[in-house]
């Protein structure tokens, strides 16, 4: 990959977006992961405003002490970044309790799991209607396309997808071109909804290296039986979650009325 040439491409393409539709800079998430630290620094080299959002539910210390260090490191070297703490703790926990409890205790907490990203989006999206701004996705190829590691209307509603063309082990030469900070290339990719710190590949069951060569194999028309041992196992993973996953990757699917009917 021209990684550089990349860069200049992506800033280039979001400035372009954002004056097109006359919108004067970008809202995101930033979680202390990879993925946002990128997407953050590009937009910030737009040199349009950039609003990073910090919105911690009962997250790990770690996580919020990563996120709060790279907004820091964007405003030293960026005139046009602006932080907004919002803790969504209270809120969270305020909603748990004027929902009805359930018996399956698991099936509630993954369920509460995905309303953490979904009021993350509610946020971003309230600050980009006040400011006239544009939520930028954080959502890389792998995730996006491949497993569809995401909630959705959580951290898949978004306006634009900056990186969603990249593999994560794109996006890592990215970060190193930009020189994001090491704490965040050197931690293990999570998507922080859980409170503690599991990763990615803890829920996934498989590293991204493994899913990129999964998402490649199936590209080629191959499939489980083509493989053995831990191949079979990752690319079986891989299939197991891109089919359970499409609708979250296809249109909404919309009722055509016939004309006869009409």
């Amino acid at each position: 990959m021209k990684t550089e040439k990349v860069i200049t491409h992506i800033v280039n393409w979001l400035k372009a977006y954002a004056d097109n539709v006359n919108i004067k800079g970008f809202v995101i998430g930033v979680s202390g992961g990879i993925d946002s630290a990128v997407t953050s620094t590009l937009c910030a080299k737009t040199g349009l405003d950039l609003l990073c959002v910090e919105m911690p539910i009962h997250q790990s210390e770690n996580q919020e002490t990563r996120a709060a260090n790279h907004i820091k490191w964007l405003m030293k070297k960026f005139g046009n970044v602006y932080r907004q703490p919002v803790d969504l703790t209270p809120v969270f926990d305020n909603l748990i309790a004027a929902l009805p409890p359930i018996a399956n205790e698991e099936e509630r907490f993954m369920a509460l799991a995905n309303t953490r990203a979904r009021l993350r989006m509610t946020t971003l999206y309230y600050f980009a209607a006040l400011k006239g701004y544009l939520v930028a996705g954080t959502g890389n190829k792998v995730e996006d396309f491949g497993v569809g590691f995401y909630t959705k209307y959580g951290d898949g509603g978004v306006d634009l997808s900056p990186i969603a063309d990249l593999l994560k082990s794109e996006v890592y030469g990215i970060a190193k071109a930009l020189g994001i900070n090491q704490e965040i290339v050197l931690a293990p990719p999570t998507d922080g909804l859980w409170g503690d710190d599991r990763t990615d590949e803890d829920q996934i069951g498989a590293s991204y290296p493994e899913l990129e060569w999964a998402m490649q194999k199936n590209d080629e028309g191959m499939t489980v039986d083509d493989f053995t041992g831990r191949e079979k196992q990752v690319f079986a993973i891989f299939k197991k979650l891109n089919t359970a996953n499409q609708h979250k990757m296809l249109p909404i699917p919309i009722c055509e009325i016939p004309e006869v009917l009409k």
